[in-house]
């Protein structure tokens, strides 16, 4: 396997960690060359990705790449990868032999706390989920004129070390919101990381929601980690009242509860199937931080 990660951020990198042993070689784009050193430790040949064109570099080692995946974001202009490295990858990457592609469960919009699943027509609220969408479709179609399968991850709340509310409490941020009847699934990044080795090692296509089995009120697990922590949780405020920022609010207005049926369907075990089981293990082991 020769694996490259367009936008080597936080899911990339730990897809990047548990895939190291089994890949002959690892590339990945940032934006900001400081970033480089810390990409090499995770086993990771650092590329810069300029935004504004496709470099030779890049062009260059794509053509011995065998997986692909896509982790960065669509703007109001599309999907910077499609725009910059379409052309190569459709003409110019021979053994490319799989594509994932990472998006969002935001795709889906409100369904009033029904239960989704991949077969549920996207109807996107906000505008960074209609670009999600636009992407979607763009890589299907870029997918299907190479005839290379895709697989499409869409990614509930993502949290794990460095980014969880033991570390909102700690540092004083943690807020517990309450709209009544509004629940959230969220997904730990080890278990990204586990879906994307298994689709990439199988080759597989499709629309996966990679997302845990327990849709829950924010505040309840504010409320767990505060438990665990021992520590007292912040009051409840209300969300109609609380002052939040337009993109905050925005979240709240999209209530689902989200199935991952279909990729467990294949033989895949999420590490952390709740955030309880995450949460103990996480504050037990101290890989909260």
């Amino acid at each position: 396997m020769n694996i490259f990660l367009f936008g080597a951020g936080y899911s990339a990198r730990a897809f990047a960690k548990v895939i190291d042993g089994q890949a002959d070689f690892i590339g990945g784009t940032t934006r900001d060359s400081a970033k480089f050193s810390d990409l090499k430790k995770d086993g990771i040949t650092p590329f810069l990705f300029h935004g504004t064109h496709a470099s030779q570099e890049i062009v260059d080692v794509l053509a011995g790449v065998t997986h692909l995946v896509i982790s960065t974001s669509p703007g109001q202009s599309g999907d910077p990868v499609l725009a910059q490295f379409g052309k190569t990858i459709r003409h110019a990457m021979p053994k490319l032999q799989w594509i994932g592609y990472l998006s969002t469960v935001g795709v889906y919009g409100n369904h009033g706390g029904a239960w989704v699943d991949e077969n549920t027509p996207c109807h996107p609220l906000s505008a960074r989920s209609t670009e999600r969408v636009a992407a979607e479709q763009g890589w299907q179609q870029l997918a299907d004129e190479r005839g290379v399968p895709l697989a499409i991850l869409r990614l509930a709340g993502i949290y794990g070390p460095g980014r969880n509310a033991f570390v909102n409490l700690a540092n004083g941020s943690a807020r517990r919101l309450n709209k009544t009847g509004q629940v959230f699934n969220r997904i730990h990044v080890d278990d990204i990381a586990g879906a994307l080795v298994f689709l990439s090692l199988r080759n597989e296509a499709g629309i996966f929601n990679i997302t845990d089995d327990e849709p829950a009120p924010p505040q309840d697990v504010v409320a767990y980690a505060a438990e665990l922590m021992g520590l007292e949780p912040p009051e409840e405020t209300d969300f109609d009242t609380a002052p939040l920022t337009p993109m905050a609010r925005s979240f709240y207005g999209e209530n689902k509860r989200v199935s991952n049926k279909r990729i467990k369907a294949l033989g895949f075990s999420f590490r952390y199937p709740d955030y309880g089981t995450a949460f103990a293990t996480m504050w037990r082991d101290g890989t909260w931080k």
